[in-house]
This record gives C-alpha cells, structure tokens and sequence, in this order.
C-alpha cells in the first residue's frame, strides 16, 4: 500500500504518494554546474520559471547560489539580490508554491516575504542556528537534505562505515532537531542528498534501497537530474567530458528518476519538467497497479 502524505499551507496544498511530484530546478547563478548563467537576469529568469510551471512542475525551487562540488559560498546579500526580484514577480504569474533553495535564514526570510512558501536547505537546519525558527515562524514545508561536508569538501574522498544506516540515523537526528525547534513532522521532507558528498557507488546504492527510509514516515525527495554520476557511467571516452545537457544525460536522468520513484520518492527535482513529466506518467501507473 502506498503511504501518502497530505501537506496544506499558506493557500497550497500538494498530495503526496500515488502520484510522484515535480520540483522544477530554476537557478539564478552564474556558476550552477548545468545551467549557471542561463537564467541570471530576472526576467529571463521568470519566464522559465512560467515555463517549469506550464510543464507540469508542481513546485519551483529557485537558489541564487551554486552549491556544486568544490564552489565557494556567496553572501546573503548577493542571494537575496539573485532571489527574490525573481520570487516577488514570478509568485504573481504562478499558482504552483515557489521554493527557496538556501542554508542561509536571512535568505529564506526575504524570500519567504516575497512570494516563497517551501524552505530547501541542503544544510538541514546545520548551516544557520536561525533557519529553524525562520520555518518554525512561517509554518511552511522544509526539505532537509544529507550531505557529507560542505560543499567545498564534500567530494574529498567522502567514506562511509554503513551509508544508508548513517544517512537514516542523520535524518531521525535532525528530525528530532527540527520537531524540538517547532518544526511540524507534517511539514517536513527529507532528501538523502544523490551527490552531496557520494561516489558514484553511493549514488547507485541510495537510489536502489530508498525505500528503507520509509521508515521515517516523512516524505521521500530525491534529486539526481544531469548529476555527474550519470555522466560518469555513460561516458564510454574517459578522454572527453560529457556536458550535463547533453541529450544522453537527460535520458540517463529519466532512468534515475525512474528508478527512485519506484524505489520510494514522493518528489523528484528536476531540470527537464516535461520529460519528467511523461516518464512519472509511465512509472507512477506501473507503481499504482
């Protein structure tokens, strides 16, 4: 039987279990390791977030700071520069709730203030002592993600003794940490993280035993879109490198996305909506039989 999980707030509400959800990735850097750049000027910005949307995304999480292997950290203020112009006009055209990708509780206040409703902070609450009472304050959804060091570390050699249990043991941690700082349960999610301080063994494993973090009785949300494990496996030329929009990547992430959905995950983040679209179509009426 599949669990699902109904979250209700601020004029939203989403239904999670027989049909998979859809977090539309819109990054507004310079330097996101697939489409840094691309969508840097605010309208450029909104119009693809309008776009996500048409497609069948059911969230749209917006971050104004790369968090790819080896980056450096931005400054608040450059975040809320990036973010929330984009946020204030893209929540007056768009019915679906808006996300703000960020560690920082300056950042999701100001967002939060312009238009966001989820917070997707892959520090899980460790980063800022402040973004737990920002969430708590608001009473809005928090995605709470693994990750193995930080950003600039994570990819140094990341080791684990047993990774699914010491991811499981994490989230309950952290869980507990958000429930006693006046988080809801019934609001949070949690993402153990595909690439954030993993080999491309690691990747493989979380994403074929997902479903042992059912146990959390939390919803599941996974994110391996054009991640360099999936580029890593397909490239038959060690000698070249494969750009994360090559059209084989994009296959190669629909086989992920497939594979976590039924494996477990209620949310997938993406940056190709509508060819997600059509795959969740196939795979959530195979899971549903």
């Amino acid at each position: 039987m599949i669990k699902t999980y109904k979250f209700s707030w601020k004029g939203h509400s989403l239904l999670l279990g027989k049909r998979t959800a859809i977090m539309g990735i819109l990054n507004v850097t310079p330097d996101s390791f697939s489409d840094g750049g691309r969508f840097l000027k605010c309208d450029n910005a909104v119009i693809h977030g309008e776009k996500l949307a048409e497609q069948g995304a059911d969230i749209i999480d917006i971050g104004g700071e790369s968090t790819r292997p080896f980056s450096d950290m931005v400054t608040a203020e450059d975040e809320i520069q990036r973010v929330v112009p984009v946020i204030e006009k893209l929540a007056k055209r768009i019915s679906v709730p808006i996300s703000i990708d960020t560690r920082k509780a300056g950042v999701a206040e100001c967002a939060i203030e312009a238009g966001a409703s989820i917070i997707n902070d892959i520090s899980s609450l460790r980063h800022d002592p402040d973004m737990a009472g920002v969430a708590a304050k608001h009473n809005v959804p928090v995605v709470l993600m693994h990750m193995h060091g930080t950003p600039k570390t994570m990819q140094l050699l990341p080791k684990y003794d047993n990774l699914i249990e010491e991811i499981k043991e994490f989230f309950e941690n952290t869980i507990d940490y958000a429930e006693k700082n006046g988080i809801s349960r019934s609001k949070i999610i949690v993402d153990p993280g595909i690439g954030f301080g993993k080999t491309v063994e690691h990747n493989l494993l979380i994403l074929s035993r997902l479903d042992e973090f059912t146990c959390l009785d939390v919803p599941i949300m996974t994110g391996p879109s054009r991640k360099m494990f999936i580029r890593k496996i397909l490239n038959d030329n060690a000698a070249e490198n494969i750009k994360p929009d090559h059209d084989i990547v994009k296959t190669g992430t629909q086989a992920a996305i497939a594979a976590a959905v039924l494996h477990g995950a209620h949310i997938v983040r993406v940056h190709d909506v509508a060819d997600t679209y059509s795959t969740l179509k196939i795979i959530d009426a195979i899971k549903n039989l």
